[in-house]
């Protein structure tokens, strides 16, 4: 029986060893069906093997890869599926997605495949020469459907109608360095419960730094000492997830090499972007397989998650009085997303959790967003990207709330795009509650 999921396992790159393990995988999920209704490649492969009255070893290569293309590494699937490894039958069917995108790549992609994961695996890149230009940037590619963006679509395969994020002309890192003097300051004059080492990724970094602010602001509210990691740069979930384990890798191990630095220092992770969280706690022991990696793993965190662990911890506690709750500036209902990369970790509902804490009643749509990394942003996908997303808007919709909040940027955004709602990150709706205004006064 083949399981080779790692790129260290004999026969990862072979191409005869990954076909016959996908028809070992799809045989067993025909006869499961448990994830008929989680994404669309579930039911295109159901529906080929059932085409041919049951006969998985039917179904032609051209018919396995389209599996392979409309899985979207959602990794929903690792909570219903109940052969997942230590299960003898080791069934993993995100990774088994990966390989496949990876021997794909190892065969040699077309040309314009090739540049479309450059530009869109980028992040770091992409993100500093759009924030130093930014606002400039975001007029020229803030308009979906423009001539700018059609143009755009066909040189990257970026879809011209998705509407993107506008960065940031200042980035996280320049604002929080700009304040380390006050920081050490603060700290001096009221020492700390705890240390987090706030690891911002791309999204917070060039895109969205009010939310890093915003966490950063709560946590110090909460007598939580932050700091930055040295030479960080993007999770390299990008990469992973178009095949491209090597670029992959070395993400990783810039990163883990950073990020033990602050574990061994005595400061835990915390990581505000789901799938940069999922990508650290599980993504990096198991591909790099170290001692490092499994260290940053234990050691990372999500941030309501953080915080409901003072709160319920032994000698470490959380301020529990939400003047603005009480006085009405803040509402007292909203409508939470919860994203799939955060119900993936298995960490239980805890934005949901703080904000109860906090005196609000968060209704939870659960549906995905249909982005998940880069797959929602490229053109070939993009029309099946709304459908996979209705259930979520239609839900939101259906809530009435509002106020929505999710804690994935990329959902997020989608979210904003298809019902006009600009949701806020649990922090910045905690800060809020706090009376910490989004200038910083309180």
């Amino acid at each position: 029986m083949s399981t080779a999921y790692k790129p260290s396992d004999a026969g990862y790159l072979d191409e005869g060893d990954l076909r016959d393990e996908m028809t070992r995988v799809f045989d067993i999920c025909h006869g499961c069906r448990l994830c008929f209704n989680l994404c669309p490649s579930f039911p295109s492969m159901l529906g080929f093997i059932d085409s041919r009255d049951g006969n998985v070893g039917a179904m032609t290569t051209a018919e396995q890869d389209q599996v392979v293309d409309e899985c979207y590494q959602c990794k929903l699937c690792y909570l219903k599926c109940p052969y997942v490894p230590p299960h003898e039958w080791q069934l993993d069917f995100p990774r088994l997605m990966m390989r496949a995108k990876a021997v794909r790549k190892a065969n040699g992609l077309p040309v314009e495949q090739r540049l479309t994961d450059q530009v869109m695996n980028r992040t770091d890149l992409v993100g500093r020469m759009s924030s130093a230009m930014a606002p400039l940037v975001d007029k020229l590619i803030g308009t979906p459907g423009s001539v700018t963006r059609r143009a755009m679509q066909a040189v990257t395969g970026m879809a011209s109608e998705r509407m993107l994020p506008p960065y940031s002309k200042e980035r996280f890192t320049t604002w929080f360095r700009r304040r380390r003097a006050e920081h050490a300051g603060y700290l001096k004059a009221d020492p700390p419960q705890a240390s987090v080492t706030v690891f911002p990724t791309c999204f917070i970094e060039y895109m969205e730094p009010a939310i890093g602010k915003d966490l950063v602001r709560v946590y110090e509210h909460n007598h939580v000492a932050c700091s930055l990691p040295a030479g960080t740069r993007c999770c390299g979930a990008p990469w992973l997830h178009s095949g491209d384990v090597e670029h992959f890798m070395k993400s990783a191990r810039r990163n883990v090499e950073a990020l033990v630095h602050e574990v061994r220092a005595g400061s835990d992770i915390v990581v505000a972007q789901p799938t940069c969280a999922y990508v650290v706690r599980h993504d990096y022991p198991l591909y790099l397989g170290t001692r490092d990696a499994e260290d940053v793993a234990a050691h990372t965190f999500d941030p309501a998650e953080y915080l409901m662990r003072l709160h319920r911890g032994e000698g470490t506690s959380i301020d529990t009085e939400f003047p603005a709750v009480a006085s009405g500036s803040v509402p007292t209902e909203v409508t939470y997303h919860l994203a799939c990369h955060l119900r993936a970790q298995s960490i239980g509902f805890k934005s949901r959790d703080l904000l109860k804490l906090a005196g609000i009643k968060a209704d939870m749509v659960q549906q995905c967003s249909g982005i998940d990394g880069t797959w929602g942003y490229r053109a070939r996908n993009y029309e099946m990207a709304l459908k996979v997303a209705g259930p979520l808007m239609r839900e939101v919709e259906k809530a009435g709330n509002e106020v929505v909040c999710g804690d994935c940027h990329l959902a997020n955004g989608a979210i904003l795009e298809q019902t006009g709602k600009r949701p806020l990150h649990p922090m910045q709706l905690v800060a809020r509650a706090y009376g910490i205004e989004e200038d910083g006064t309180a």
